[in-house]
């Protein structure tokens, strides 16, 4: 069992009874040995989920009634000490060390828990750590991961804009060259994690004539001049997943914050997307689990005609 697995089930199992208890319906085992998954796997599973549910779970609706969650912080300090937000990272900078496989099971039983919470916990995980520890250079990753990692910090990924969401390298946020800095002047919309952030990775135009090819990756921290983050959007779903508009007014970005050269950042771009996708799709199962875990309850409670509805042959 990895450090992380033992560490985990160490601290989850205990009071594991009463974080059930707290969950406001049953949360129903999922048998991973039918999945081929390995007993490294399945601990993982377990611990986060227990996890999950003294830690998150109880506070999932008032999540989601007030878009909102006071105690974020405090909470992603806690993830930081479960050893989640850096579960790909390299332990040299206080990750866990784990695989892509790893990650998606922590998505999944986060989102089972409160999907909008998860959502920003894959977007500062994977989307900006994963990022920086693929791309960025040796002073880069010393200078932001440690934080990240521990959840002294949080981290978003900046890519959207109002006119380029799936065709994203048609983007007009323009980073012009003077001298050994960068001036950024546009905008970037729907960007999760975009109020709370303190290091964001923002893809920008360096060379429109080129472009997808002239598009340039910056790391860029919260409190620079000419960098606002806007009020969070009142969405429809995954609330609590703090989303807002990002304005960038003659913003200077030394050079030293690029990541993975000038004129590279489609590549970065498109292989993280890869990764990125693959680690989010935990959010749905996850989502659908939960589904799951409500529906089978209820057939098991609610009666009519005499008996459990869960013992009609159509349920």
């Amino acid at each position: 069992m990895s450090a992380l697995a033992s560490k985990l089930f160490s601290k989850c199992v205990v009071g594991g009874r009463a974080a059930l208890q707290a969950r406001q319906f049953s949360a129903y085992p999922i048998d991973d040995s039918m999945f081929g998954l390995n007993d490294e796997e399945i601990a993982l599973r377990q611990s986060i989920r227990q996890f999950a549910d003294k830690e998150l779970a109880p506070f999932a609706d008032k999540i989601d009634k007030d878009n909102g969650w006071d105690q974020l912080r405090p909470f992603w300090k806690k993830l930081g000490d479960q050893g989640l937000l850096g579960i790909t990272a390299p332990a040299e900078y206080g990750g866990s060390a784990m695989n892509y496989f790893s990650h998606v099971i922590a998505m999944e039983e986060l989102s089972r828990a409160a999907g909008g919470i998860a959502l920003s916990y894959g977007a500062h995980s994977n989307l900006c750590v994963n990022q920086i520890c693929r791309n960025g250079s040796e002073e880069q990753k010393q200078k932001y991961l440690p934080k990240l990692i521990s959840g002294e910090h949080m981290g978003a990924l900046a890519m959207s804009e109002a006119q380029a969401g799936s065709d994203v390298v048609s983007m007009k946020l323009r980073a012009e060259k003077k001298g050994d800095k960068y001036i950024l002047n546009g905008t970037k919309f729907w960007i999760t994690n975009g109020p709370d952030a303190d290091v964001l990775v923002v893809y920008a135009k360096t060379d429109p004539s080129k472009h997808q090819h002239g598009i340039t990756c910056f790391l860029v921290e919260k409190n620079t001049p000419g960098f606002t983050q806007s009020p969070k959007l009142d969405k429809l779903g995954m609330r609590g997943s703090n989303t807002c508009e990002l304005v960038f007014d003659n913003c200077e970005i030394h050079e030293s914050q690029i990541m993975g050269g000038v004129g590279k950042g489609v590549y970065v771009l498109m292989t993280g997307l890869d990764y990125e996708r693959l680690v989010l799709s935990g959010g749905p199962l996850g989502l659908m689990q939960a589904a799951c875990d409500i529906a089978f309850d209820y057939a098991h409670q609610r009666t009519a005609f005499g008996q459990k509805i869960g013992s009609f042959q159509v349920i």
